[in-house]
């Protein structure tokens, strides 16, 4: 039997050699691959949500949060929605041969730049078997062969998806080794896949904060490090509390156990005696727990006191801290000094505030008068993602098709030398 490290390192030298072959697909020939993938996925619904059953009942049993639970949990309309992930990831323009610029300079040549793949992507994930999907669509209509390695508490859902998308995928003239599963649920497997430089092109992890941190310490590889969540809202004291209410709700509610929801909530003084006792009630029915500062307790006798751990926190749950502040200036300081350069927002009707607002604060996403909870791939027009970057390096906020390439020079010349 052979080692997980030699496992490892046979898939990666597969996913190599595939990702030559699929860098010189057609568009066409890959919209195919695509398509045939989504029917396989929608043809075998039924084994997937069994598989999954599976998984959610072990992670019940474990004592799993409900929010990661939530994040795990398959059901005949999330499939659907990766099935549909996949048509449009194929509607989508290829990237790949892109010219991004071109130039003719003093010696005569012709210089330009293309998009060209990343060659092999290597994607170390957590909870979510949509990921699966979408990440398989990406890799390859950018060109990429794809190595998968889920979290074990995904292990059956994400076989199942593999098998199927795999299936699909050699009804065309999509090469085999180009969508690869890691399947060993030993933590030696990402150890492996980390040091698989040579043979594995990029590692983008995406989960939460301890994987995210032992990937970009340990890797061998680059990285595109995807970032944890620690999102605020901003009320202004010109704000529209009505829009503030159904800000704030969308984005701590909604869907509390991903990383575009709000964790943080900062109230302008003027306008904190009038907005939080109106929308406490209305986080309180929906079963969030308040933790917050003392002005915050003072208005809201059924939240809990602050710590200062609170501030820095990313629940992924229906937990949320609240700051009154004393101004815009306040705000802009709790966000630089506590937040993680994920997706803030601020509600005003002040253009000035608005305006200095997504100038200053340093993050992926800014946003004035929306929810947090748009910062997805999906939601901005990308197709799917395959996660949202918070480093200022190659890529940043949602990343889609484009930010699964690279460029490349090409030079054409008429026999000149230097």
């Amino acid at each position: 039997m052979i080692s997980i490290e030699e496992q490892v390192r046979r898939q990666a030298q597969a996913a190599q050699a595939a990702a030559r072959k699929v860098a010189s697909l057609s568009a066409p020939q890959k919209n195919a691959a695509l398509e045939a993938m989504a029917r396989a996925l929608k043809r075998r619904c039924q084994e997937i949500l069994a598989a999954n059953a599976e998984d959610v009942q072990s992670a019940r049993a474990s004592g799993l949060s409900s929010a990661l639970i939530d994040r795990l949990t398959l059901s005949e309309g999330r499939v659907a929605d990766m099935v549909e992930g996949l048509r449009a990831v194929a509607r989508l323009p290829d990237p790949v041969g892109e010219v991004v610029r071109a130039w003719r300079v003093p010696s005569g040549l012709e210089v330009g730049r293309v998009r060209v793949p990343l060659g092999v992507v290597g994607i170390i994930y957590e909870a979510r078997p949509n990921v699966t999907a979408d990440a398989a669509a990406l890799c390859l209509k950018a060109g990429n062969a794809v190595i998968l390695r889920g979290g074990s508490e995904a292990i059956n859902s994400n076989k199942a998806i593999v098998e199927a998308l795999v299936q699909g995928a050699e009804e065309t003239d999509l090469p085999p080794g180009a969508i690869q599963l890691i399947e060993s649920t030993d933590r030696q497997a990402v150890a492996a896949m980390m040091k698989q430089r040579g043979l594995i092109d990029v590692l983008i992890p995406r989960g939460g904060a301890g994987l995210i941190k032992n990937v970009v310490e340990n890797s061998t590889i680059p990285v595109i490090e995807t970032g944890v969540g620690n999102c605020h809202v901003y009320v202004d004291q010109d704000a529209d509390l009505d829009m503030a209410e159904r800000i704030a709700i969308n984005a701590k509610c909604q869907r509390p156990g991903v990383c575009n929801a709000m964790e943080t909530l900062l109230v302008h003084r003027e306008v904190a005696e009038k907005l939080l006792p109106a929308l406490a009630p209305q986080l309180l029915e929906r079963g969030v727990q308040i933790r917050g500062c003392p002005r915050t307790l003072a208005l809201v006798p059924e939240a809990q006191a602050a710590e200062e751990a609170d501030w820095r926190e990313e629940y992924l749950d229906l937990v949320l801290a609240v700051k009154v502040v004393d101004s815009l200036d306040e705000a802009l300081d709790h966000i630089a000094r506590y937040g993680t350069k994920h997706s803030e927002a601020i509600v005003t009707r002040d253009y000035s505030a608005a305006r200095r607002f997504l100038r200053e604060v340093d993050a992926a996403a800014v946003y004035v008068n929306a929810s947090t909870r748009f910062t997805d791939g999906g939601q901005f027009g990308l197709g799917a993602e395959i996660g949202i970057s918070t480093q200022k390096l190659h890529a940043r906020g949602p990343m889609g098709l484009e930010e699964l390439t690279t460029t490349k020079f090409i030079v054409y010349g008429e026999g000149q030398v230097r």
